[in-house]
Parts: C-alpha cells; sequence; structure tokens
C-alpha cells in the first residue's frame, strides 16, 4: 500500500509541479505526517524532491527529473479505453484505475505535450446521455462485465419488452454504452448469431466457471454499426397515411426523430387549407395509437383503417368526458373566490 502510495506522490509532483502537502494528504486520504514522512522515503532513494516553506510553498522534485516509473498494470491498460467516457468507466468499477492511467500517461509525456493535455482536459467534456433522460445504472452490469472480461458463459433472467420474463445461458461477447444505456451483445443456447440485450433488464444474473470460445472473426464495433444501420428498419415496420395541419407539422418532434424526419421528407404539396399528406413510421397500430393522439386535433389518420378508429374511439371518449354536466352551472374559475353569501 506505500509503495503505491509512493509512486503516486511521484507521479503527482511530476505531472503538477509544486503541491502542498496538505493537497496530497486531502487527495490519498492520509494524514501530513504521513505525507511528510513519505517524502522523506523517496529523498533516502535518491528521488530529487524538496519542500519550501511559506504560502506558495509546496513539495517538487528537481527541475528536469523526469521518472520512468510509469508502466501501466493491466486493469489501467484497459481503463485507459474508457478515458474518455469517466461516467462508464465508474459504471464498470474502474474508476479510480482510470485516474491512475490518467496520471501515468501525463507523467510519462514531455512538459510541452503535457501542458496541451491539460488543455484539452480543461476545454473539452463528454456527457453521454441525452437530456431529460436519467443515468441507466444497471444493478447487475458489474456481474455482466465480469463475464464478458473473463470469457465465461453466464446465467440471467431477462425481462423482455414485453414484460415476459425468460431464463438463458449467454455468451457474453461485448458491452455497448449507447446514449447513457448499456447493452449486451451476446449468443444465447445455441444461436449461432449474436443479439443484444439490455442491461437493464437483467434481473439476475450469475456467472458460470464454464467459458466459451469467441466466434471467429468478430468485432464488436463492427457490430455494433451494422446493428444500428438495421434498428430503424426493425421497430418501424409499419407505416400510417395520415394528414397534417400545419400547426401538427411544427408538432411532429413529438413522434420521435426517425419518424419525424421520414414524415416531413414524405409530404405532399399543401393542399387548399394548408393540411398535407404523408406517411408516419410506426412501431405498431398501438404505438402509432399513442404516437399520433400527441398531435391532437392538427392530424387525421386515412389509413390504416384500425388506426383511423383508434384514434375516433378516443376523440369521442374524449369529447364526452369534457362535454359541460347537464344542469350544471359553471364552476368558479380557477383562483377566484367564489362569492360570499349575503
Amino acid at each position: 500500500m506505500r509503495a503505491s502510495r509512493l509512486l503516486s506522490i511521484l507521479l503527482t509532483l511530476t505531472v503538477r509541479g509544486r503541491v502542498s502537502a496538505g493537497q496530497l494528504a486531502d487527495e490519498l486520504e492520509v494524514s501530513l505526517r504521513t505525507i511528510y514522512r513519505d517524502v522523506e522515503a523517496l529523498s533516502a532513494a535518491g528521488v530529487p524532491v524538496y519542500a519550501t516553506r511559506g504560502r506558495t510553498g509546496g513539495i517538487q522534485l528537481l527541475d528536469g527529473y523526469r521518472t520512468r516509473l510509469t508502466g501501466m498494470t493491466g486493469d489501467e491498460a484497459d481503463a485507459l479505453f474508457l478515458s474518455g467516457i469517466p461516467g462508464a468507466a465508474a459504471d464498470l468499477g474502474l474508476g479510480s484505475v482510470l485516474a491512475a492511467t490518467q496520471l501515468k500517461l501525463l507523467a510519462a509525456l514531455p512538459p510541452e505535450l503535457r501542458d496541451r493535455a491539460a488543455r484539452i482536459r480543461d476545454r473539452f467534456y463528454l456527457d453521454a446521455p441525452g437530456w431529460l433522460r436519467e443515468t441507466d445504472a444497471p444493478p447487475f452490469l458489474a456481474t455482466v462485465a465480469e463475464a464478458a472480461w473473463t470469457q465465461r458463459r453466464i446465467d440471467v433472467r431477462y425481462e423482455r419488452a414485453n414484460r415476459a420474463v425468460a431464463d438463458r445461458v449467454l455468451d457474453p461477447l461485448g458491452l455497448v454504452l449507447k446514449a447513457g444505456t448499456w447493452y449486451l451483445v451476446a449468443r444465447a443456447g445455441e444461436a449461432r448469431e449474436p443479439r443484444t440485450y439490455r442491461v437493464s433488464r437483467v434481473l439476475a444474473a450469475a456467472v458460470r466457471d464454464e467459458e466459451f470460445d469467441r466466434p471467429a472473426g468478430f468485432d464488436l464495433e463492427s457490430f455494433w454499426a451494422d446493428y444500428q444501420r438495421g434498428y430503424a428498419e426493425r421497430v418501424y415496420s409499419e407505416t400510417a397515411l395520415v394528414r397534417l395541419s400545419p400547426a401538427g407539422r411544427e408538432l411532429l418532434f413529438l413522434i420521435g426523430t426517425i419518424a419525424a424526419r421520414r414524415a416531413r421528407a414524405d409530404m405532399s404539396e399543401p393542399e387548399p387549407d394548408g393540411w398535407v399528406r404523408t406517411h408516419v413510421p410506426i412501431e405498431s397500430v398501438r404505438h402509432g395509437h399513442h404516437a399520433l393522439m400527441q398531435l391532437g386535433e392538427h392530424v387525421e389518420v386515412l389509413e390504416p383503417a384500425e388506426l383511423r378508429e383508434l384514434i375516433a374511439e378516443s376523440a369521442r371518449a374524449l369529447t364526452a368526458r369534457y362535454a359541460p354536466l347537464t344542469g350544471q352551472k359553471a364552476g368558479p374559475r380557477i383562483g377566484v373566490p367564489p362569492p360570499v353569501a349575503t
């Protein structure tokens, strides 16, 4: 433990120059006395480290000294590939390892490149999840990741999109973080083709001692790129023919980016009343019902007939619900107290 702390002190001084003893104590979570003892140990080992007093004082290395103790461990090499997404590294339990890796990388750079790296870190930050979305933190992510790292089979209880729950034995081939959501790419049972599983739908997981053979030539990045290209076609398997008012065209963003873009691209020339016809991609009649109801009176569904009837039923139900009650006077306006009886 002390050897690791001494190395951290040495690398920190190499990267940052003068650092106060208090800062080192806070970052390494030890006492000031321990820091001073560690600095004495480094000096006794031949490291040219010295301390200066005063408000601008601190501990530093002799100018020009560079350490060669920057070899990376296996975990640190793994964490290097997650250096652009610190949140993901933390989810996988590699947050502290990533910090140590970045420190070693900075220490190994010459001063001019170290300054450049520091400027980039100060000016650019990657925040992967979209707005108004909670960060996906699956409870069994670490277990799934362990199986992927060690190339061992894993037993999972998985909840499908339709809420049905099934037990599966998976060969985990890799993990993908997409827009703040973790996905597992794996083969199930005797299936030869990999499939994707949303890790947050894993209800239970246990890693087996049994290893598996990865498919020859499998490349996670290439697989995911192919999977994304066909995603829209798999999801939007049906279309609805609709009419849209000018206001409805402005509200298309409510039905989703892909569906809205395709609907805009397919629009007819405006009719005399300003309405247009277009085809809107939908996942199913049920999905189209919920999606297009968001456009209210600014959309008219023409086809399919089943979807048109569902929209009409909803419109009739809303009309009945919001119709004035027979024989009842209008109530007081919200925020206005009723008149006082005299």
